[in-house]
């Protein structure tokens, strides 16, 4: 009669161990989820260099690359710089970035007058364009941001500025 019993205590055992294991949950730990946020820095500003206007007016363009051009009565002077404006973006997860921008800015003279600044292309494209991220939070992306100022005829000499807004938002 012993060993019966001993019988049913395996048997017993066997059929419980086989119900556990058909009802053992496997859980497995998820890696924590990089940050989501983006940062962005500019780290240069727009800069169409030093030119001068024969009285006509006209335009001065630069770029994304940097490459500067000029039409109608104005005239780039020479060994003067021209940059892009830059823009430092950093976001995890390889996620998408879509930029908007307003079309035109307007800039004020030190000595009045005011041009007109059309904003755009970037590198990455036109307003409204997506572009994805590296999936590394520590790579940067640079966008750079070229622009056209429009002169108008006989505008005063001085140091014209302005500022423009762009908008980085995450998809």
């Amino acid at each position: 009669m012993k060993k019966v019993n001993s019988h049913r205590f395996y048997i017993k055992l066997l059929f419980s161990l086989i119900i556990l294991l058909f009802y053992a949950e496997v859980s497995f730990a998820q890696p924590s989820l990089p940050e989501r946020t983006i940062t962005v820095a500019a780290t240069q500003g727009l800069y169409f260099g030093k030119f001068y206007d024969l009285g006509t007016g006209g335009s001065v363009s630069i770029d994304w690359q940097g490459i500067r051009t000029t039409t109608g009565g104005i005239v780039a002077a020479p060994n003067s710089d021209a940059r892009p404006a830059l823009f430092e973006i950093r976001l995890c997860q390889g996620r998408n970035v879509t930029i908007t921008y307003a079309p035109t800015a307007i800039l004020t003279g030190s000595n009045g007058g005011a041009f007109t600044l059309n904003i755009g292309p970037t590198e990455k494209g036109v307003n409204g364009a997506s572009f994805a991220m590296e999936n590394n939070c520590n790579f940067i992306t640079m966008l750079r941001v070229g622009g056209t100022l429009t002169i108008p005829g006989n505008s005063p000499p001085g140091f014209y500025s302005g500022s423009f807004e762009i908008s980085f938002d995450q998809q």
